[in-house]
């Protein structure tokens, strides 16, 4: 097993840990940010506004890259999502990568 299968298997206990599921853990490891609308936000302001709408309309989700996510986001934000989900912090955008989009469109659908 390696360490990305080890990281997204911390993440998915963390999932099924979460009384509010994946929206819930990426809202508690995005509270400095604001939450999901924090993290929203500041995608928009970056630029990835058509991304981010995709994921907030009906359809598919538009796939996010770590390397944008890196770019949008502040090293020490990176750093205080990592504590929060137990990930390596230059582990942290590929997580979100993967994640974010989903819960994003859960937490719009609500």
């Amino acid at each position: 097993m390696g360490l990305f299968d080890e990281l997204a298997g911390v993440v998915e206990n963390a999932i099924k840990s979460h009384p509010g599921g994946l929206g819930g853990v990426m809202n508690d490891a995005l509270t400095h940010l604001g939450g999901i609308d924090g993290v929203v936000k500041t995608l928009n302001e970056a630029g990835l506004g058509a991304k981010v709408n995709s994921w907030l309309g009906e359809g598919p989700n538009t796939p996010i890259t770590a390397d944008e996510i890196k770019n949008a986001l502040a090293p020490e934000h990176l750093q205080q999502i990592a504590s929060k989900l137990g990930v390596p912090p230059n582990l942290v955008a590929e997580v979100l990568a993967q994640h974010l989009p989903s819960a994003v469109s859960g937490s719009a659908k609500r």
